[in-house]
């Protein structure tokens, strides 16, 4: 146990505050402060010291200097074992107990209109000096930068008569570590927005900050958790408002991602049905009502306690019929009206998110660890690209087969490799997602097709990778597709375009892949 007799105090949020300084003045601790704080606490008839009193120099530059001073970090550094007599010669106190947290950096870039000025100007620069000093010397010093432990430490000041244990100490600044490590994190990230087409970087800081634990993770017997990325986006699932339902499981975020995803790419109104983290039906429409009808009707069987996003506010009369038609774990749209949260509500467990306006996923990176390591990569947000479209058969697609074929090419980027999508008017018809052959997901999206009594004769198949063999034609004319839309690049190019042209089928390469691992 260390007994604190000296404390500063410097904080952001105030919440919180004043009970904790009363507690310290009441186990006698000197309490150093600066600016709005030393004001708060001596609004509130608590006794304060003045950071300057300390220094023996004045607040500086608009307060851009007021801690960066040897007698702050000296104090926040002093060995007690052994820096003693340098700190009594240079008259340096020893602080037992800072309690920081810092400019609110984040919420000030999310505030519409921010300027780079004000952004730089939130940048704290003292206060994590100080916490990093305090964190390193916690052997003698304890530091606090969450409102959240001040109850904590409230309770073990009053229950130790002024003391601290070495095991609260080393709690909380492994806790200070990682609270400036996502607060720099949050600041590269904002300083490089206008870096997008950059090289990857040599160093790439990611600030994770947990936004809620989960009951388990995919399976029962893993801890899991969901944790929230500064450049975490409006329109984005995370920052989604829950109007009823249970938590959020591991899986159910996992698949409402992928929804929404999904619905944000397509152009016009749509609805994506989404199992297992790949889409079992898309639908365009009029309204939404007709679009979820097509989507539906791609695969009944696994929309059961599947996952929907739309793309527009849902609407009263829709949401009668979903609760009536089917079971289903989330419903994810920008917005609900009163009758549709109404409906809902008569299934109580049904998750409902409403996201607010979406727009496309922004550029950046997209992340996925490996053992030991992360992988990095651009998100796969390419558009088609209508220049690098090249029909390679005989047979030149219809207006229809090209507008089923580009549909079927923008769903395929959101199904699991080896990906085969069937579209015709607007619609899936049949997916073959995650499959280790390509022939073997093209007979799956017909069998799902033939599953929900749907024809795809005449449809557009696409692929999201090239055929390596002729088999995967021979198999698509088997079921009557009509028009193909594959990356090309095989070897083996031309035996897959004489086939194509044998069955006397149109084939467009686009010269882009879309795997998804």
């Amino acid at each position: 146990m260390r007994q604190i007799q000296r404390a500063l105090l410097s904080v952001s949020n105030k919440d919180g505050l004043v009970p904790l300084a009363q507690a310290l003045a009441d186990q006698g601790v000197e309490i150093l402060s600066t600016g709005g704080t030393a004001r708060a606490l001596s609004e509130a008839g608590i006794a304060v010291t003045p950071v300057s009193e300390v220094t023996g120099f004045p607040e500086i530059m608009d307060g851009r200097v007021k801690t960066l001073h040897p007698r702050i970090h000296g104090g926040l550094l002093g060995r007690r074992d052994q820096d003693d007599a340098v700190m009594s010669e240079h008259g340096i106190p020893a602080i037992d107990l800072l309690v920081v947290n810092l400019y609110p950096f984040e919420a000030t870039v999310a505030q519409p209109g921010c300027t780079d000025a004000q952004a730089i100007e939130n940048i704290d620069i003292g206060g994590p000096a100080m916490i990093r000093a305090a964190a390193k010397n916690h052997a003698f010093v304890t530091v606090a930068v969450d409102p959240g432990d001040y109850q904590v430490l409230i309770s073990e000041l009053t229950a130790n008569k002024g003391a601290l244990s070495a095991k609260t100490r080393r709690r909380l600044a492994t806790k200070a570590y990682a609270h400036t490590s996502v607060y720099d994190a949050a600041i590269w990230n904002y300083l490089q927005q206008d870096q997008a087409d950059a090289d990857l970087p040599q160093e790439l800081p990611i600030g994770l900050r947990r936004d809620s634990v989960l009951r388990y993770g995919e399976n029962p017997h893993q801890q899991a958790g969901l944790y929230r990325l500064p450049q975490a986006a409006p329109g984005s699932l995370i920052s989604a408002q829950q109007h009823q339902g249970k938590p959020l499981s591991f899986n159910n975020l996992a698949d409402a991602d992928a929804a929404l995803e999904c619905v944000k790419a397509l152009a016009g109104t749509a609805c994506v049905i989404v199992k297992h983290a790949n889409p079992c039906g898309v639908g365009l429409g009029q309204t939404l009502r007709e679009a979820y009808d097509k989507a539906y009707a791609t695969d009944p069987t696994s929309a059961f306690g599947g996952i929907i996003a739309v793309n527009e506010p849902l609407n009263g009369e829709l949401a009668t019929e979903i609760v009536a038609r089917q079971f289903l774990e989330v419903i994810v749209a920008p917005s609900f009206e009163a009758a549709a949260l109404a409906a809902f509500a008569k299934k109580p467990n049904i998750r409902v998110l409403a996201t607010g306006p979406l727009s496309l996923t922004p550029a950046g990176w997209r992340l996925q660890q490996i053992e030991g390591g992360i992988l990095v990569q651009d998100k796969d947000t390419a558009p088609v690209d209508s220049d690098a479209l090249r029909v390679v058969t005989q047979r030149q697609p219809s207006p229809g087969e090209m507008e089923d074929a580009l549909l079927a090419w923008q769903i395929a980027r959101f199904v699991k490799s080896n990906a085969i999508v069937y579209c015709h008017d607007g619609a899936t018809l049949g997916v073959g997602a995650g499959q280790m052959s390509r022939v073997v997901s093209t007979r799956i999206a017909a069998m799902k097709a033939a599953d929900a009594g749907l024809q795809v004769k005449g449809a557009a198949m696409a692929s999201d990778a090239f055929f390596p063999f002729r088999d995967g034609l021979d198999t698509a004319a088997e079921y009557g597709i009509g028009v193909v839309i594959q990356p090309g690049g095989s070897m083996r190019d031309q035996e897959v375009i004489d086939a194509a042209n044998e069955h006397g089928m149109a084939m467009i390469f686009t010269g882009t892949r879309h795997f998804r691992h």
